[in-house]
């Protein structure tokens, strides 16, 4: 089997091979029933990741191709037959309907990223225990008590929200959100408040507004892969400042500032995501005299903050800010109806009339149906007891992965101890690679994120995210089982390999 690559293609290797194997089985040069090399083996050949053979496999797969059988190989499928009389397929060449000139014409490069055929192939399989994402348990959702919510607005006011409305958000949301922050000590006018479609929104529209080719951004490394998404290309340079166990490392951070001219600063302050560490008040007040110091905004991120699960509330770097360099972004999004994609942003009012119009070009408004629904249902009382609901089912969950951890992982394995938010961040042995083990597991219908995705400089291969919050307990502890299992295989196989290679040696004198 002759497969030819070209790194230097817009087109990612992982769809190259596909492809080509496509090829292969419709011209019959691969047979029904034959036996494709594993997929280390076709990495090795090849010179790629094996997770990228392994991604173009997962591809094949879903679409009836081939056929993946533990313990015996990969294999064309028995369906495939009927392909040997099909027209050759044609090559690739530039024109719009096979999307390689799509493809030249399109600023970004796409990204070889195996994780999504693997989470979409698999999202749907009641089988599955994902712990892929950190999203709210489907269980706590009041369907009832929101369809009521809507239903009253609707019946109030329901001719004003299906026009448009104003692009800075829904008064009464407005409204709802001073007073319900005012609790936590965010202060605000009216004119520093913008409702958005999520923090992922308030993210593009920062970096909008304030970043220009050139520009040098400051994230956390590891941070949430939509950030990355958000700030690099562009033009733009993203940098990394290391997280610790106790939060962003701020000495790292004051040693960066005082190199680089940076334009922006993006952190979060509570339950990070991925590692969960949280910024104590010590060094939220440093990295605060840090920004002043050099005139460096900060964008911070407090989307998992309403989550504590244990230990004491801290302020937001927005409550502590005495200089205006700080903008707050939120969201209803891991607490109560993600799908909304309601969120906000709290900055100085010259600030917000900037993001507004950028809004405003954007999209025109959030939806307003969606805004007032969620108005009339924190105005109930339901979001505060929805809040309290999901705390105490978290508080749980988090409880039971840990002691599931504790009965089925191996010593060398560490992990991250949250004081909140919705996820656990794994570190194995040095040598192991989750990406390697994410293969495995979904033999056996676990999935969680490698760590890989959540680096944009110098990737960790042996860290892992598992999500919690959406998986039930039995779950959890059957799927830390299953992943405690394949670690100790895998160790195992690694202690048994230098004896394997001392005898063969051994032999050979």
């Amino acid at each position: 089997m002759l497969l030819q690559l070209d790194p230097a293609s817009q087109i990612p290797l992982y769809r190259q091979i596909r492809d080509q194997l496509r090829q292969l089985i419709t011209t019959g040069a691969l047979a029904v029933g034959d036996r494709l090399p594993p997929s280390r083996e076709l990495a090795t050949r090849l010179g790629v990741h094996r997770t990228t053979v392994a991604n173009a496999y997962a591809e094949l797969a879903a679409d009836g191709w081939i056929d993946g059988h533990v313990g015996r190989g990969t294999f064309i499928a028995k369906g495939m037959d009927n392909h040997k009389n099909a027209p050759p397929a044609q090559p690739y060449t530039a024109s719009l309907d096979n999307g390689y000139l799509w493809t030249m014409l399109m600023a970004d490069a796409p990204a070889d990223d195996p994780l999504d055929a693997l989470v979409t192939s698999h999202f749907a399989d009641a089988r599955t225990i994902s712990f892929t994402t950190a999203r709210p348990a489907v269980e706590l959702f009041p369907v009832e008590e929101f369809r009521r919510a809507t239903s009253e607005v609707l019946r109030r006011d329901g001719r004003t929200l299906l026009q448009l409305g104003p692009s800075d958000g829904y008064p009464p949301l407005k409204e709802f959100l001073r007073a319900d922050l005012r609790r936590q000590g965010l202060v605000f006018g009216d004119r520093e408040l913008l409702i958005t479609n999520g923090c992922q929104q308030a993210l593009d529209l920062v970096r909008k507004v304030f970043l220009r080719p050139g520009d040098t951004v400051a994230m956390e490394n590891p941070i949430y892969p939509g950030a990355i998404q958000s700030f690099r290309g562009g033009g733009i340079r993203c940098l990394g400042v290391p997280v610790t166990e106790q939060g962003v490392n701020v000495d790292a951070l004051e040693s960066l500032l005082a190199r680089q001219r940076v334009r922006l600063l993006l952190l979060t302050p509570d339950f990070q995501n991925p590692t969960t560490s949280t910024l104590p008040l010590d060094a939220r007040k440093r990295v605060l005299e840090l920004a002043a110091r050099h005139q460096v905004p900060i964008v911070e991120d407090g989307i998992y903050a309403t989550l504590r699960l244990r230990g004491r509330e801290l302020p937001s770097l927005k409550a502590l800010d005495a200089h205006g360099l700080v903008i707050h972004i939120n969201s209803f999004s891991k607490v109560c109806f993600s799908g909304l994609r309601v969120g906000w942003m709290v900055a100085s009012e010259p600030v917000i009339e900037r993001l507004r119009i950028a809004k405003q070009a954007t999209d025109l408004h959030t939806d307003q149906l969606a805004q007032a629904a969620l108005a009339e249902f924190g105005r109930r009382g339901w979001l505060a007891k929805l809040t309290k609901k999901a705390r105490v089912l978290y508080r749980a969950r988090l409880a039971k992965i840990e002691s599931s951890f504790e009965e089925y992982f191996p010593e060398e394995v560490a992990w991250s101890r949250p004081e909140g938010g919705m996820a656990i961040w794994i570190t194995l042995p040095a040598g192991l690679d989750a990406s390697a083990l994410l293969f495995k597991a979904r033999e056996q219908n676990v999935l969680f994120t490698p760590g890989r995705y959540f680096y944009f400089q110098n990737a960790q291969l042996n860290t892992l995210r598992l999500g919690f919050a959406g998986v039930p307990e039995k779950k959890i502890e059957q799927g830390v089982e299953i992943l405690g299992d394949l670690i100790k295989a895998e160790l195992r196989h690694r202690r048994r390999a230098p004896e394997a290679e001392r005898a063969a040696r051994v032999a050979l004198v």
